[in-house]
């Protein structure tokens, strides 16, 4: 008895020894994969410290090391788009990937607007009838929390365009993906890393929040809820008997039975918490080599609009910091309309959010689609996923790939009082200004006691002037600047205004934290 225990044991350990010393990859990689064009390919692992493991790739073939840690780390030299090829990683063990291409590859992230399955979009069986695209793939980045930054992802699929899969991805990357592989010719990576209904501050880190004197609070309320959580759990556990009981008593008497206690959210499981996915969904994704990022999400901070002001460029920021590749692309897709349209101008913190995503158009290569004119009222996942695709691939081509066309509605840029009215002048007039549908709409106009009043409105050659002829001495203009404003100013290139205001004067987030 005893030698059959020695035995397992020691079978048990040389299976474990050998499992440890078996070269493995980040979960990122996988058959299908798109790698990116044009600059050096980090590809990363695990092996038993010291192993050598080689990567061969398209001709080439690298060496690595793995360190005291395990980790290891090649770089394949820049590719031109092509293949497929196959990428073989060897060290005691090897890995062969097939169906490999080379392109540009796009991080998809944000919120529940990113996470929107293209099952969901309009037209969505005809989307997916046509969707016969081999070169574009599509991988989903497992939902993770984490309250330290990890260096792997659990293995996920990258799956080839075809109308059987496209259902699954997400709807606003694949519509990108569609235009820019259309335009460009050349294969189309999405990594889609999303959760819905979270904040900005749950992908960023913690140090890049430690670092802004606005922002550290979000690591306090984390540490607090760390703290918190073992009383919560003791209180819950005292209310769920008390639940249970009541609960048999009522079955026992035939009345309904009573609703159940919420249990408190376990700290290291919350995706509200900050500093949780990027520690989860983001950074292990570093070092990977990609062309930019797409990113939809803003509803979560709307009660915090004001504070979106810092956090939302620090965010993008320290994803650059993280990857140390440089200011690549960053296009952000900009609240839609949503809730019931009210009848007075009124204050806004759905526009105070619009407002601070506009305000991070001052980061270099950022890009911003404007949505105002395609949202639900009822609906905070508006179903025309298409139209944001299209204008999120109209910036990447300007900015990723610096082609000479219009990408942008009409931004605000200055003002000037002329008696009794103003005069507003506009950047990206895209051809000239135009007013959809007849005369401009949603523009209010108020004096120095802030009394708002719905405006007349005239475009008048690259110009708009804005008067109320009960308001003698304007002081400022604000256009579509309400939850779900009626507006309708464009420019020639059929692109929406993005809503603004010409004042600074407090609105009702300025104080939220």
């Amino acid at each position: 008895m005893q030698l059959r225990t020695a035995l397992f044991l020691c079978l048990f350990l040389l299976t474990a020894v050998s499992a440890r010393a078996e070269v493995s990859l980040n979960g990122v990689f996988g058959e299908n994969m798109v790698l990116q064009r044009g600059v050096k390919i980090p590809v990363w692992g695990k092996a038993e410290a010291g192993d050598e493991v080689t990567v061969t790739f398209s001709k080439q073939s690298v060496k690595a090391t793995a360190d005291k840690d395990g980790k290891w780390k090649a770089e394949l030299e820049p590719l031109e788009a092509g293949g497929p090829f196959e990428l073989t990683v060897a060290g005691k063990n090897t890995l062969t990937l097939k169906n490999v291409l080379v392109g540009d590859v796009w991080i998809c992230s944000g919120q529940s607007n990113m996470e929107f399955a293209m099952s969901g979009a309009i037209n969505a069986a005809d989307e997916a009838a046509k969707a016969d695209f081999p070169q574009i793939r599509h991988i989903k980045v497992p939902r993770v929390t984490a309250l330290e930054p990890k260096d792997n992802i659990p293995t996920a699929k990258w799956d080839v365009c075809t109308p059987q899969t496209v259902p699954n991805f997400t709807a606003v990357g694949y519509f990108f993906a569609r235009e820019l592989h259309q335009e460009l010719k050349v294969p189309i990576g999405l990594i889609h890393t999303s959760w819905g209904g979270t904040p900005a501050e749950a992908w960023t880190s913690r140090e890049a929040l430690e670092a802004e004197a606005d922002l550290k609070i979000y690591n306090e309320r984390a540490d607090k809820m760390a703290e918190d959580f073992p009383k919560q759990k003791e209180n819950y556990e005292k209310v769920l008997e008390k639940w249970k009981a009541a609960a048999e008593k009522a079955k026992a008497d035939g009345k309904p039975e009573p609703k159940k206690p919420t249990a408190p959210a376990e700290p290291d499981k919350n995706p509200h918490r900050a500093s949780v996915l990027y520690n989860g969904m983001l950074k292990p994704l570093v070092p990977g080599a990609f062309k930019g990022v797409i990113w939809y999400q803003g509803e979560s901070n709307a009660g915090r609009s004001y504070q979106y002001r810092k956090l939302f460029p620090t965010m993008i920021q320290d994803w650059r910091k993280q990857w140390g590749a440089g200011d690549f692309p960053f296009l952000f897709v900009q609240l839609a309309n949503f809730m019931a349209r009210k009848p007075e101008p009124a204050e806004s913190g759905w526009a105070e959010l619009r407002e601070a995503q506009t305000m991070t158009l001052s980061l270099p290569k950022t890009g911003m689609a404007v949505i105002i004119d395609i949202g639900d009222e009822k609906d905070i996942h508006p179903k025309n996923k298409q139209d944001v695709g299209k204008r999120l691939a109209l910036a990447a081509q300007a900015i990723a790939y610096g082609k000479d066309l219009e990408f942008s509605g009409p931004l605000y840029d200055s003002m000037a009082v002329e008696n009794n009215a103003i005069r507003l002048k506009f950047k990206h007039l895209g051809g000239g200004l135009e007013a959809k549908g007849g005369d401009l709409k949603g523009f209010q106009i108020a004096g120095e006691d802030k009394k708002w009043a719905w405006a007349q409105a005239k475009i008048d050659g690259e110009t708009i002037v804005v008067s109320n002829e009960k308001v003698e001495k304007p002081a400022a203009v604000r256009y579509a600047w309400a939850d779900n404003p009626e507006c309708n100013l464009y420019n020639k290139a059929g692109l929406p205004a993005s809503p603004f205001r010409t004042d600074d004067w407090d609105g009702v987030t300025k104080n939220a934290k």
